[in-house]
């Protein structure tokens, strides 16, 4: 990869960063890609796709059990991304890095394995208005199970955690906080150290929605002092089906397995059965091999760009995109807190989102349309969908400028 300046990603070296994402070098519909959805699924460069296929080729063997080389050499792979993730995100033990299949089920492990074990009926809950349904549904299951009560911490019309109603929520019968960390509808990133500090005041452990924050800017989990943080390897230029479960140790060590079989066993017999130490405890079965090792090379992907880069380089798109939008007659943002990654979520005056996306589609602009998994943002703002464009470290001015002309094309053909 081109040396990148060290401090902000320019246009020649954008030019060097999308040729290594062999996807983004073709046409559709005879048109130029522009990818604007990055906040459902980033591309993937060719040192991720090459680790997983040289996985495969040479070094494809079980791991942790095997004796012979070759599962010696993949079981090295696979630990070598878990450190390389721990390091990133400034964990303080590899054995905090719980291997899953993405934020999701991240999300369900920690309502399922923490949430049987500590919840008590008439405890509390406490999310946010802006959460993705993967942070609703599990505590919503577990509150029904366990017979605890969702609070929900209100938002502004800006689109930002009213901190002020959030300290309010908190009562002798709070258990736990669950809120996203940038929320995936309206690019908002939320004070979450502040609301971490808080909470903790109370006594009450946090997990943090990573999965639209962790690609997009440099994450300290000591520094935030967040007791869990979830995110997933396809937002963040790696393969699909892998994500991480970050947790401190002392909860680790409290929690019952998720699930059950193969690395997770220490011993078992008909009698009883014992666990496996931290963190395979919590990694059942054969994992993602190759999507781990995929991961790690992403990791290493994103430290060689700089997460700092990334980051500022997103804000200028973000901030060129936003005043580019506002050009346009009858175009509402929707989302306007003072902080937010890399997206834009908006409406057309009489136009649904869906034909919006369609029209787009055919310039060979992809964006999303629709309520984005999202859909208590979507009744708080009183709408069916949105249009959202989201950027990824590959993105341009010329993207967004494509974008506004496709917009205005839009319009003509419902004028």
């Amino acid at each position: 990869m081109t040396d990148l300046i060290s401090q902000k990603i320019n246009k020649v070296d954008i030019v060097a960063l999308r040729n290594e994402f062999p996807l983004l070098q073709q046409t559709m519909r005879g048109k130029p890609l522009i990818y604007l959805d990055n906040s459902a699924t980033s591309q993937k460069p060719q040192c991720v796709i090459d680790s997983i296929t040289h996985y495969y080729s040479h070094d494809n063997a079980n791991i942790h059990r095997g004796v012979y080389e070759l599962s010696e050499r993949a079981t090295r792979q696979y630990e070598d991304s878990r450190v390389a993730i721990q390091q990133f995100i400034y964990a303080e033990h590899a054995h905090e890095i719980i291997f899953v299949r993405g934020a999701t089920e991240a999300i369900n492990l920690v309502a399922q394995s923490y949430g049987r074990s500590v919840f008590k009926s008439k405890g509390e809950i406490i999310i946010s208005a802006m959460e993705h349904h993967s942070n609703i549904v599990p505590w919503q299951m577990i509150c029904e199970e366990m017979g605890a009560v969702l609070k929900i911490i209100p938002m502004s019309d800006s689109g930002e955690i009213d901190l002020e109603s959030y300290q309010k929520l908190f009562s002798p019968r709070t258990q736990f906080v669950a809120v996203t960390h940038a929320s995936n509808a309206l690019g908002t990133i939320n004070p979450v150290k502040e609301m971490i500090r808080i909470a903790h005041e109370q006594g009450v452990p946090v997990l943090l929605d990573g999965a639209q924050a962790f690609p997009h800017m440099p994450v300290n989990v000591r520094d935030l002092d967040c007791d869990f943080y979830v995110f997933s390897s396809h937002k963040a230029y790696g393969p699909t089906g892998v994500g991480v479960l970050y947790a401190k140790t002392k909860w680790l060590e409290k929690m019952p397995p998720y699930q059950t079989g193969g690395d997770m066993i220490e011993s078992v017999t008909f009698e009883k059965t014992t666990y496996n130490k931290l963190p395979f405890k919590f990694e059942a079965g054969t994992p993602n091999i190759a999507g781990v090792i995929g991961f790690g090379a992403a990791i290493a992907f994103l430290n060689k760009v700089g997460m700092e880069n990334i980051a500022a380089h997103e804000q200028i798109l973000l901030h060129y995109a936003t005043e580019k939008l506002k050009t346009i007659n009858g175009l509402k943002i929707i989302g306007s807190a003072k902080n937010k990654v890399g997206v834009v979520s908006f409406v057309l005056d009489g136009i649904h989102p869906h034909d919006i996306g369609t029209i787009l589609d055919d310039k060979g602009i992809a964006v999303r349309a629709g309520h984005h998994c999202a859909m208590p943002v979507m009744q708080r703002f009183q709408l069916p969908a949105t249009v959202r464009a989201s950027f990824g470290l590959y993105n341009t001015e010329a993207d967004i400028d494509a974008l506004v002309i496709g917009l205005n094309e839009v319009k003509k053909v419902f004028a």
